[in-house]
């Protein structure tokens, strides 16, 4: 049995990566998917492979003005929405010394003040039941050095998932975040490193992780549709890791 049939998922940063994984779970359990990208050129490629039961459209999670038209376009497809995941995000990292204003207003409008307001303007059209999820992070709970920016914003989403719940429990909307670890994804690519900076990045990270591999788009997907589901029916404010055991095996 098909577990989301004639539901409707919206994954912002769908075109690649865990939110594209993420849309292919979802349509193989019956839903319909509406996705976003930044680009026409990757919001098509990635409408296309994922078949009819896909839609999309260009938006950019650090562009407010994209971000309050949100609303408008879903209503072009559809009325209400049974599950959102609030996906879209990169990442960039340097010292301290480093960092300037427009690295750190980059991240913190993309990952929290995005994250707030396509919440904020979900929230009227999401159905009774419905679920939300954020995409947080391992990095909230240790420090990393180059990561002082981007783990901030990161801590701010997790914080969302306890007062957004809180709120959102009236409604009989749930809100859970899920934790990624080392993922195989594009994380790295709007860093300025060259191809072979993150082949090197990636082989100098895998011997320190337990499971001493990169975890699989496919394996945040699987948890992403769990907290989606009436499986998860009684779990409220939670952030799951999905992190291989990093943040807890030693």
């Amino acid at each position: 049995m098909q577990k989301f049939k004639n539901k409707v998922a919206f994954i912002t940063g769908g075109t690649s990566g865990m939110g594209f994984a993420t849309a292919q779970k979802f349509i193989n359990e019956g839903a319909t998917v509406i996705i976003t990208g930044r680009s026409q050129e990757k919001v098509d490629k990635a409408v296309n492979n994922l078949g009819a039961n896909a839609i999309g459209f260009v938006s950019n999670a650090g562009k407010m003005s994209d971000v309050f038209e949100l609303q408008k376009k879903i209503k072009l497809y559809t009325d209400k929405l049974d599950v959102l995941f609030v996906n879209a995000g990169y990442g960039k990292f340097a010292p301290i010394e480093a960092v300037d204003e427009n690295h750190y207003d980059e991240l913190f409008n993309m990952l929290v003040k995005g994250t707030f307001f396509t919440v904020q303007q979900m929230l009227p059209i999401m159905n009774e039941g419905g679920a939300i999820i954020l995409n947080t992070s391992f990095v909230t709970g240790f420090g990393i050095e180059n990561f002082s920016v981007y783990s901030a914003a990161k801590s701010a989403v997790q914080s969302f998932v306890k007062t957004f719940s809180s709120e959102c429990t009236i409604r009989k909307i749930r809100v859970n975040g899920i934790s990624p670890g080392h993922i195989k994804t594009n994380i790295f690519n709007n860093t300025g490193l060259t191809p072979d900076q993150i082949e090197g990045t990636v082989q100098s990270i895998i011997p320190t992780l337990p499971l001493k591999r990169f975890g699989e788009p496919s394996e945040i997907a699987k948890t992403v549709l769990f907290l989606a589901s009436d499986d998860a029916s009684y779990i409220q404010g939670v952030e799951i890791l999905v992190d291989g055991g990093l943040s807890n095996v030693k």
